[in-house]
């Protein structure tokens, strides 16, 4: 898979891998603690995690500029795992709901400006080595080999952040139900309208329950339930170590692209490889870079809905119990073996392989395909999940496509009719539109958040798991083409003195897509569900028609 790749790519790999997987187990679970925790409305909450996104794909532009400029790209991406580490860490202590919530946003902070020194120079030093000729053909397929790491991190993390709810919950002998944290909190405010409907609810997780013990089983429900959060946002600072191990152990690999360009270094020479450009360059370079930065603004408001719209609607519309059969695709040790009983198969299949590959394939093929019914029939009949499970859908289709995709481009470019990666883009675009109008489809006919008041809708309207596993699937193919394709482009464009700028630029408008959920989450509790819906549907069509007007200019920036 690395082959024709420097092994500097295997150690941004792994350091990535071990960073995805402790920010994505805090994402899965983040507006679900803050509505847990502190009550926070879903536009509160939405808010919240917009604007703390906002800032942790912000900060990479002025990380960009601190590791150009100052510390250069090693430093200032070790720094950032530490800061980063120190950030989880406050974030990990379990605080009192009434004066808690500084030391949160202290941590969030801190958490976004490690991330900013991190995130955008670990792409460009990625970058960087794909300056050289030799390696300069694979930079496309570098970018989708870099990413897919990212989400192998990423496709774990919700699972971790199950089991420790799960485990945490079963130490006070209760179990998982979205629909307590509200119903709790209301009641606690004293603004729950209907107590009896409640105390049903209570009682299954407690028959000794009353409505005299009503409030002390709400805070005690939810005290253990946001240590459970607590404790999986610590989760993070486990897998960092294991970054900072990587990325520090095996810095030889890399160490020949981690160079400034400055005045000083061009006085004292500069690898050969490295281009000088006029100004006039420079400029129509800076103007295509920032016409693809407002196009991606729209797709990251939009796929990032899954930490937000998409995680309520896993809650409040979808059936929170699935039978044996679908319930593989919620339990990550029974889909990979799946997955990995497929590929067997594959190898086993294909024409033309050696005898030993095909072997090697059969067997594969054999285990993963026990191991994977073995798991099957240890199910129950009826299997409960939470809401933040949807999440581990992305990563796990990115790690499963991520070959089809590469080989796909491969198998265009050996033809001479592989798209550019602006038009790949615009693609991605096209598809993610696609995704959210599948969304329209399932919720017609469903009540509004307005209606629901809060509440999980009524068994009778609760929607089957796969509107949301289709969606997932869209999104992916569309990441695919859009996201590491981007990030691509942007390493091929950006002058060689604003590497890390220009990485930086690429999350500075992520920022901003990422500011725009918290609008999105406005209009949750303000128009029908499938008009939010369709909003994203406009934005993705809107975006697409423009990448796709200015789409020469963008090819024309490749090759000047």
């Amino acid at each position: 898979m690395f082959k024709g790749h420097p092994k500097g790519l295997i150690v941004a790999f792994f350091a990535n891998m071990g960073e995805r997987f402790g920010f994505y187990t805090m994402v899965a679970i983040f507006v679900l603690f803050l509505q847990a925790k502190y009550g926070m409305t879903s536009a509160e909450s939405s808010r919240v995690y917009g604007i703390f996104m906002g800032f942790v794909y912000f900060f990479p532009l002025l990380g960009g500029i601190i590791a150009d400029k100052v510390l250069g790209y090693g430093k200032t991406i070790g720094i950032g795992l530490v800061v980063m580490f120190a950030g989880y860490f406050m974030l990990a202590f379990p605080t009192p709901m009434t004066t808690g919530f500084p030391l949160i946003v202290a941590a969030l902070g801190t958490i976004a400006f490690g991330t900013g020194l991190f995130k955008g120079n670990l792409q460009a030093l990625v970058g960087k080595m794909y300056e050289s000729p030799e390696f300069a053909p694979n930079r496309d397929r570098a970018f989708t080999l870099f990413y897919m790491g990212i989400n192998i991190g990423a496709m774990f993390a919700p699972t971790a952040a199950e089991k420790i709810n799960n485990w945490i919950l079963s130490k006070g002998d209760f179990f998982y139900d979205g629909r307590i944290p509200a119903l709790a909190n209301h009641y606690l405010k004293g603004t729950l309208e209907d107590a009896a409907k409640y105390l049903g609810i209570a009682q299954a997780q407690d028959p000794s329950v009353t409505i005299e013990t009503l409030g002390a089983f709400s805070e005690k429900y939810i005290n253990l339930l946001s240590k459970s959060y607590h404790y999986g946002f610590g989760v993070a600072c486990f897998s960092l170590i294991i970054s900072m191990l990587v990325f520090w152990g095996f810095r030889k690999y890399y160490q020949h692209a981690d160079y400034m360009v400055t005045d000083k270094t061009r006085a004292q020479g500069i690898p050969s490889h490295v281009q000088t450009l006029t100004r006039a360059q420079i400029k129509d370079r800076f103007i295509a870079l920032g016409l693809v930065y407002v196009v991606v603004i729209f797709f990251w408001m939009s796929f990032h809905q899954s930490g937000v719209c998409m995680t309520y609607f896993a809650r409040d519309y979808t059936q929170p119990t699935v039978g044996k059969a679908t319930n593989l695709w919620f339990d990550l040790f029974g889909l990979l073996p799946i997955f990995l009983a497929v590929l067997g198969a594959y190898f086993a299949l294909k024409p033309g392989g050696a005898s030993r590959t095909r072997g090697l394939g059969f067997v594969t093929f054999v285990v993963f395909a026990v191991l994977a019914f073995v798991r099957y029939r240890g199910y129950d009949a009826v299997n409960p999940f939470t809401p933040q499970k949807f999440q581990h859908f992305n990563p796990f289709f990115i790690v499963a496509l991520t070959p089809l995709v590469v080989g796909f481009f491969s198998w265009l470019n050996g033809r001479g009719k592989e798209p550019t990666a602006p038009r790949k883009i615009g693609y991605g675009m096209l598809m993610t539109a696609g995704a959210f109008a599948l969304l329209v489809l399932g919720s017609i006919g469903l009540a509004s958040p307005k209606e629901l008041a809060g509440q999980v809708a009524p068994e009778s309207m609760l929607v089957s798991p796969y509107w949301l596993i289709w969606t997932y699937f869209i999104l992916t193919v569309a990441e695919l083409f859009l996201s590491p394709m981007g990030i691509s482009f942007v390493a091929k464009v950006a002058p060689p003195q604003y590497k890390g700028l220009c990485q930086g630029g690429w999350f500075a408008a992520t920022a901003i897509g990422n500011y725009l959920l918290g609008v999105i989450g406005w209009f949750w509790d303000r128009v029908p569900l499938w008009t939010l819906w369709l909003i994203l549907v406009g934005c993705c069509l809107v975006s697409a028609a423009f990448i796709f007007s200015v789409m020469k200019r963008l090819e024309r920036a490749t090759t000047s």
